[in-house]
């Protein structure tokens, strides 16, 4: 007897889940239920990220770190990381992640004395099994995405959870954080001309630096090429402006992507999600 499946029912578990909350525009939380079809390239974010496998099991990418992880783990990406989570198969699992702005979170680092000056400390670790963290995390997700909650629970929550999370993991030593200020030049030119053609002999006179110094050094840095660094930089800049509610083909072309489809293809391969899957929220 063949038995009926409810394909509205799977096409919602698999669609991802956004939220954002005027109050708290630092923080953004998302949901995927069923991500046996979710499948990234690899990329990066400006953000912090940290995440929890709810469900199922998937393959973790940071850097060069590369291992299956189940319910129980907990990721920690740091802004710039390239890192991916791919499903195992077509295993179904499911995940929460957490994006915050990362001068939010070096201002509370500075107030908590992790960090003597206002740049963010990166963390030392990418995947932990920390059950308080684990538990403290799906917690605060819950608070977030539940309308009825107080903002002021919210609130607090977040500073629980985050300062818990600066006691449970070390910071890279301060002296050991900082990138050849050249290449950050080079990546501080790409993050503020993104929406536009850049040329690599304008990046390089930008950052005084050789073309084959550059491609070769700014990979070693930062993971990946220039071209790549610039298209993780032009979805960034469209997820902000999908934010505030602008419409998918403006955005495309203002981004710098060819048309509304060019820009379609390139985000759900960076995010697992449609521009307009991302523009609304729970």
């Amino acid at each position: 007897m063949k038995e009926n499946v409810d394909t509205s029912t799977l096409h919602d578990a698999m669609v991802p889940r956004f939220w954002r909350d005027d109050a708290f525009p630092f923080i953004e939380a998302r949901a995927v239920h069923d991500g046996s079809h979710v499948c990234y390239a690899k990329h990066t974010h400006e953000t912090f990220s940290i995440g929890v496998i709810t469900h199922g099991a998937c393959t973790y990418i940071n850097e060069r770190l590369r291992e299956p992880i189940g319910v129980g783990s907990v990721v920690v990406i740091n802004p710039g990381d390239v890192h991916a989570c791919n499903p195992l198969g077509r295993e179904p699992w499911s995940y929460r992640m957490l994006y915050v702005d990362v001068p939010w979170l070096a201002g509370l680092q500075h107030e908590l004395g992790v960090s003597k000056s206002v740049d963010f400390r990166m963390f030392s670790t990418a995947l932990t099994a920390c059950g308080e963290l684990y538990r403290g995390l799906n917690q605060l997700h819950t608070v977030l995405t539940t309308g009825a909650v107080d903002p002021l629970r919210k609130h607090c929550a977040l500073l629980t959870f985050f300062a818990e999370l600066q006691r449970r993991l070390n910071p890279v030593p301060e002296s050991n954080s900082e990138h050849n200020y050249k290449l950050a030049r080079a990546a501080e030119y790409i993050r503020e001309n993104c929406t536009r053609t850049l040329k690599l002999d304008e990046i390089c006179a930008a950052a005084e630096l050789s073309a084959s110094y550059l491609i070769r050094a700014f990979k070693r840095c930062y993971g990946m090429t220039p071209h790549m660094y610039l298209i993780n930089r032009r979805i960034d800049y469209c997820r902000t402006q999908l934010r505030r509610g602008r419409t998918i083909a403006e955005v495309a072309i203002e981004a710098g992507f060819s048309d509304q489809a060019h820009l379609q293809r390139v985000f759900r391969q960076f995010m697992a999600a449609t521009p307009g899957q991302y523009r609304r929220r729970t």
